[in-house]
């Protein structure tokens, strides 16, 4: 039987903390602090005007800006040259395989 499951040895008073009568009481750990940080592309202040505007006008800004991007994306395709497949460079293929040096005489690692 281990003497901290016997209740009236000092073993079990010290692991219930009975006894001793703490002066302080119990430690009070502080609540952390939340702050903004400017991220990139947004100073603090511009994080802070987005922040406070009514959240119609920021749907409304953000779908404008969604229309914009996907008018952007609809223009690339079109202006792209198509290049056949077969027919890009095949001189210029590379072998399979690393590139780097070969492990032999002078390999100096982990074998």
């Amino acid at each position: 039987i281990k003497p901290v499951k016997l209740r009236w040895t000092q073993a079990w008073r010290r692991m219930n903390k009975k006894g001793k009568v703490e002066e302080g009481g119990k430690k009070k750990t502080r609540k952390a602090q939340k702050f903004q940080k400017a991220i990139v592309g947004l100073s603090l202040d511009d994080l802070k005007k987005k922040k406070a505007q009514k959240p119609e006008l920021r749907q409304a800004r953000e779908a404008a800006a969604k229309e914009a991007k996907q008018r952007s994306a609809q223009k690339k395709p079109a202006a792209k040259v198509a290049v056949p497949k077969g027919k890009a460079d095949k001189g210029a293929k590379l072998p399979k395989g690393g590139g780097g040096p070969k492990a032999g005489k002078d390999f100096k690692g982990k074998k």
